[in-house]
């Protein structure tokens, strides 16, 4: 497949664009994402994120937003795609966390609140620069609101036990000391699908970078999926390719390498 017939690019944020360690977008990254839209291929942002803590990128914009592991999808005109947890999945969750002393954050399009807080969750929130924010309303909030993903500490041993007793619900995680709950039926690869229908295109037009498990969809969703050096094994093992560590700018030296983009001097 050559890379110079792609029309749309898909980027995981963290680990991706955004080193782990400095928490911060290198200046040739995002050269690279600028140079990349001054082609007209389109740009999306792939993430775990609530769209409420996307991160702002001086001097760019993506043109669409792949938020919430694929659950909610939007432009800058319209939702393409949403698929929330359903009411009941959403009560059970808590429960089950409870039940193995773990606290959550759920989260809807413009509010994050959770029901506690225990030192992985902390840790996960702050990877991405936040705070966990303890509500009062959370309950009222799992109840009346349109809830999209569910976040909690949680080793791997502990997944079958968050998911108990409910209908529709899966892990999405790329960090091993905590999780993203979404609906079984969602995840990135499906968004992703709803975005190329969505503009009228093909897998074979799209291109997609990641590195966490929850990727694992993504670079299967299109025609050429590329996964970070400091990827999981699990990820490394379904992409077409593999580029550089996201500390090395692996994303602006795998354009450069394959035509897309010119070198950065």
């Amino acid at each position: 497949m050559r890379l110079d017939m792609i029309k749309i690019i898909f980027f995981d944020i963290d680990g991706t664009l955004i080193d782990i360690n400095s928490r911060k977008i290198s200046e040739k990254t995002l050269e690279t994402l600028i140079r990349l839209k001054e082609r007209n291929i389109l740009l999306c942002l792939s993430t775990g994120r609530a769209p409420l803590t996307v991160p702002h990128f001086e001097g760019w914009e993506p043109d669409v937003f792949l938020t919430f592991n694929g659950s909610y999808c939007y432009n800058r005109q319209q939702i393409i795609y949403k698929n929330p947890i359903s009411t009941e999945d959403a009560k059970v969750i808590v429960k089950n966390a409870a039940s193995i002393n773990r606290r959550v954050s759920a989260a809807t399009p413009n509010k994050l609140a959770a029901n506690g807080k225990d030192k992985d969750l902390v840790d996960y929130f702050s990877l991405a620069k936040l705070d966990v924010n303890v509500s009062s309303g959370f309950d009222e909030m799992i109840e009346k609101d349109e809830v999209y993903q569910i976040m909690c500490g949680g080793r791997e041993e502990e997944y079958p036990s968050l998911l108990r007793d409910t209908k529709n619900a899966k892990i999405a995680a790329w960090w091993d000391r905590a999780v993203d709950i979404i609906p079984a039926d969602s995840g990135k690869g499906v968004g992703i699908e709803k975005v190329l229908a969505h503009y009228g295109l093909k897998k074979e037009d799209a291109l997609a970078f990641g590195d966490g498990n929850n990727d694992i969809d993504m670079l299967q969703a299109v025609g050429i999926g590329v996964a970070m050096a400091n990827g999981s094994d699990a990820l490394k093992a379904v992409a077409d390719d593999i580029c550089g560590h996201a500390a090395q700018d692996g994303v602006y030296h795998y354009c450069v390498e394959h035509g897309l983009i010119a070198e950065i001097r």
